[in-house]
């Protein structure tokens, strides 16, 4: 597999740019130009697209970089570690949506009861 910046990022689901700033983070290797280009490889495009999945459950840059060195060393026990310590931030952020939620249900189901002619709580609940 040969790919350009712009196919790697295509494959990726990311812009060029995206490409680069992995790069500069060094997330990703920035491969020396083959006749003048720049050639990503399959491993290439398995790292970007673990860069991505993992960012998509929450874990940070930082996370991730680490993420990576744990795969080459096989340590199994700091990625486990990793895991739990992010699912624990998940369901810290699940309890504060839920308790979101059952506030503005609260302020929905009130404003619906409501009918004297003043502002619904839902708006009057914000004001600060």
């Amino acid at each position: 597999m040969s790919l350009t910046i712009g196919q790697l990022a295509a494959a990726g689901e990311v812009g060029v740019e995206t490409v680069r700033f992995y790069q500069r983070k060094g997330l990703l290797d920035t491969p020396a130009r083959d006749t003048g280009i720049r050639r990503y490889g399959g491993a290439d495009l398995r790292r970007l697209r673990f860069i991505r999945t993992a960012q998509k459950v929450g874990f940070t840059l930082d996370e991730i970089a680490e993420l990576l060195e744990l795969d080459a060393d096989l340590d199994r026990p700091r990625a486990r570690e990793l895991a739990r310590q992010r699912i624990a931030r998940l369901d810290a952020q699940i309890a504060d949506l839920q308790r979101a939620r059952d506030g503005l249900a609260r302020l929905a189901r009130q404003c619906a009861r409501d009918t004297a002619p003043r502002a619904c709580p839902i708006l009057t609940a914000f004001e600060t």
